[in-house]
This record gives structure tokens, C-alpha cells and sequence, in this order.
């Protein structure tokens, strides 16, 4: 019989309650996990159709079904993985560190540096995000890495709100206070007092953002600025399957799933992690 440590055992309690989360965690792992070795999930081709079996409906040949070439589009999903979720990762990078360093230097230095920063967050933060990106990709022109690029910089206005505020929460703590009177440099009181505790919400908006990011980003490649063809994008495996709706619903409908499966994971995560953080 195997028996568990009292740590342990709470975390079994802990997942057990929440399958949810469970379910969320283990979509993630299946996708960074097709992302990362595609070639473990499936030994088709992407880019290489049989044209005998086009428009194959869903089997066990071919799960997700094949398109109007004979192409499976599972394996299509699974390889589109890299791109789509390397995109999503690098925008939300940009967006973190960008962000950041826009609302740490507003919330640390004060004065003329935050009011040109929250007047510049303002004017990103007055255009939607998703007309935003397609405003910048337009001028920076085609492809997955500019795509990541525009959805990156849309959405630095949030984090330098979020950590200006948390800058501005912290700086006020007795222990921040304490140091600076104890002579310690800025410098110092701000990395290493700071910084560390105003990134938690950070953290946690950098989850959630992942979610909005793969829509954006799957959304872009929807319209065609993304990857050129055949290159298998998430969001132009969508926009290819909407002429064979009638007849070929799966190729639209299979990997729009995966897009909301992967959302609805991420965002479920990002509550958790919100959660452990206010309790």
C-alpha cells in the first residue's frame, strides 16, 4: 500500500478537487508536447496529400479528417503547433518585458517619466488590442514572427498599468521603507525588494495573456498574415476549411476546437494561479 507524505497527500486533495484544472494542465502538455516532438503524435506529412483520399471524413486512418488535397489535418495541427504556440510565447514575452520595464520605471522614477508612460499606455489602451495588431502587422508586413511582433506590442499597455501599480503598492511597504532608511542604493531596494514582489501579478496576467494571444495571433493567420501557405497555422487551417463547410465540416471545426481547448486551459490556469496568489 502506498502511503503519502502529509505534503503530498494535500497535493492529491488538491488536484483531485479540481479536475478542471487537471484537465486544463494535461491539454497543455499534449500540445507544448506536439509543439516540441511532432513527430511522436502522428507519422503523416503535413505538407504531402494523397488526392484519392481527399475530404476523407474523421477515421482512425485519419482523426482529424483530410482536406481538399488529402492532406491530414491532424498532423496539420500537430505541426502547426510550433508556429502557432512559438508565435503566442514570443508575443507575450515581448509584451512582459516591454511592459514591465515601461511600468517599473514609471512606478521607480515618478515624476515626467511616469506621465509620459501613462499617457502613452492610455493611447494603447484606447484601441483595441486585435486593431491594433492588425495595424502593425500591416506596416510591418507578412509572416509569424511580425505577427508575434504586432500582437507583442499591443498588449504592453497592461502590463506597465499593472506594474506601475504594484511598484507603486510596494514602495509603501515597511521592509522597502526600512531599507531605504538603512541607506541601501535605489538600485538595490529595487531589485531586490521591489521587483520581486510586484512581479506575482505579472506572472499571472502573463498567463492569462497567453490565452487572448493564441487568439489574436490565430486570428492575424485567419486573415492571411501569417505564415504563407502551406505552412500549417492554426488560424489558416481554420480560414481553409471555411469554403468545404458543407461538405467537409472537420476541417474548419477540428482545429477551432483545439484553438478554444487551448484558451479555455489557459485561462482556467490563470485562476488558479490568481487564486494561490490572494489566498
Amino acid at each position: 500500500m502506498v502511503e503519502f507524505s502529509a505534503p503530498a497527500a494535500g497535493r492529491v486533495r488538491f488536484l483531485v478537487r479540481r479536475p478542471g484544472l487537471v484537465a486544463s494542465a494535461a491539454v497543455l502538455v499534449f500540445v507544448t508536447g506536439w509543439a516540441a516532438a511532432p513527430g511522436l503524435f502522428t507519422t503523416h506529412d503535413p505538407l504531402a496529400g494523397i488526392p484519392r483520399e481527399k475530404l476523407s471524413a474523421p477515421s482512425a486512418a485519419h482523426l482529424f479528417g483530410t482536406d481538399e488535397t488529402g492532406r491530414d489535418v491532424f498532423a496539420r495541427v500537430v505541426h502547426g503547433s510550433a508556429l502557432s504556440l512559438g508565435a503566442t510565447v514570443a508575443a507575450v514575452l515581448i509584451a512582459v518585458l516591454a511592459g514591465s520595464a515601461l511600468g517599473l520605471a514609471a512606478g521607480a522614477l515618478g515624476g515626467l517619466a511616469d506621465t509620459v508612460s501613462m499617457r502613452l499606455t492610455d493611447v494603447l489602451l484606447a484601441v483595441p488590442a486585435i486593431l491594433l495588431s492588425l495595424a502593425l502587422v500591416t506596416a510591418l508586413g507578412f509572416g509569424t514572427g511580425k505577427v508575434a511582433v504586432a500582437v507583442g506590442v499591443a498588449n504592453v499597455a497592461h502590463f506597465a498599468r499593472l506594474m506601475r501599480a504594484e511598484v507603486l503598492r510596494v514602495r509603501t511597504s515597511p521592509y522597502v521603507e526600512a531599507a531605504g532608511a538603512a541607506g541601501v542604493r535605489p538600485f538595490t531596494v529595487l531589485a531586490r525588494h521591489i521587483l520581486p514582489n510586484a512581479a506575482g501579478p505579472v506572472v499571472v496576467l502573463a498567463v492569462l495573456t497567453l490565452g487572448t494571444a493564441v487568439l489574436e495571433i490565430s486570428a492575424l493567420s485567419f486573415l492571411g498574415y501569417g505564415a504563407a501557405p502551406p505552412a500549417p497555422e492554426w488560424g489558416s487551417l481554420v480560414a481553409g476549411g471555411r469554403a468545404y463547410l458543407a461538405s467537409a465540416w472537420w476541417m474548419t471545426t477540428l482545429p477551432g476546437l483545439v484553438i478554444a481547448a487551448v484558451v479555455l486551459s489557459v485561462n482556467r490556469i490563470s485562476r488558479a494561479l490568481d487564486g494561490e496568489l490572494h489566498a
